[in-house]
C-alpha cells in the first residue's frame, strides 16, 4: 500500500510539473476579452467574411472547398503554410485573404513567444 501511494503521488506530481502554460495569439481587438481563443475564432470568421473574393469565370463565381494552414509565428506576423483546393482560382483567393490577417500578439508557452498553427477547411 504504501509503494502504491509512493507511485500515486510521482506519477500526479510529475503530471503537475509536465504542464505547460500556454496562451493563444491574440487578435487585435480582442486584448480584453475574457475569452481570447474565443475573440480569435469570431475575429478570423469576420475577417474571412470582408475579405474573400471570389473569383469568376464566365460571370459566374467560382466554388470550391479548400485545406488552408497558416501559422501565427513568434512574431506575431502571419505565414500562410498551405492552401490546397481543387480549384486554383480559389485556391489563390484564399491565399490572398489569408496574407491580409494582421499581425497580433503571438501565443506562449511558458512565457515565451511561440508559434502556432492553425489548420481549417473553408467552403467558398
Amino acid at each position: 500500500m504504501k509503494k502504491f501511494l509512493m507511485i500515486t503521488c510521482f506519477f500526479f506530481g510529475g503530471m503537475a510539473a509536465a504542464q505547460a502554460q500556454q496562451t493563444s495569439p491574440v487578435w487585435p481587438g480582442c486584448e480584453d476579452s475574457e475569452d481570447k481563443a474565443a475573440c480569435f475564432n469570431e475575429k478570423l470568421s469576420a475577417h474571412v467574411r470582408e475579405h474573400y473574393e471570389y473569383p469568376m469565370k464566365n460571370n459566374e463565381y467560382i466554388r470550391a472547398q479548400v485545406k488552408v494552414s497558416f501559422d501565427v509565428n513568434e512574431k506575431g506576423e502571419v505565414v500562410v503554410k498551405s492552401v490546397e483546393g481543387p480549384k486554383p482560382e480559389v485556391n489563390k483567393a484564399a491565399r490572398e485573404m489569408l496574407e491580409k490577417i494582421p499581425d497580433m500578439k503571438p501565443g506562449t508557452l511558458n512565457g515565451k513567444p511561440d508559434s502556432r498553427n492553425f489548420t481549417t477547411t473553408y467552403k467558398f
